[in-house]
């Protein structure tokens, strides 16, 4: 069972950085397209970064461009999400996910499914 894990979520200060970790359980995310989404509170979950499987090619959401960072570690079982001048409106729950990464969006992968997340909150 293909299992990935979030961590690294927690409270910070507007102007404040995170960063995220997805770690694979047992398989090597070498061979997939790995994508961070978030759910805000009373919103629909939206894909917003995305790192390709083959060229390592990254997609952004507008909303998070210029501030947060995709990439993935050489042992291919991380991928990392460094979060910089964090938003209140960057309050979400973050989750990651085998997906399918485009050129202007990213989607979760059919036949994947969502982990627990990890809570980021940004206070003003």
């Amino acid at each position: 069972q293909f299992k990935l894990v979030e961590s690294g979520g927690g409270l910070v200060d507007s102007g404040g950085s995170l960063r995220l970790s997805c770690v694979a359980s047992g398989w090597s995310l070498h061979y997939y397209g790995i994508g961070w989404f978030r759910q805000a509170p009373g919103k629909e979950r939206e894909g917003i970064s995305c790192i390709s499987n083959d060229d390592d090619r990254t997609y952004y959401a507008n909303s998070v461009k210029g501030r947060f960072t995709i990439s993935r570690d050489n042992a291919n079982t991380t991928v990392s999400l460094q979060m910089n001048s964090l938003k209140p409106e960057d309050t979400a729950v973050y989750y990651c996910s085998v997906a399918d990464c485009h050129v202007t969006e990213v989607a979760l992968a059919q036949g994947y499914s969502w982990g627990q997340g990890t809570q980021v909150t940004v206070s003003a």
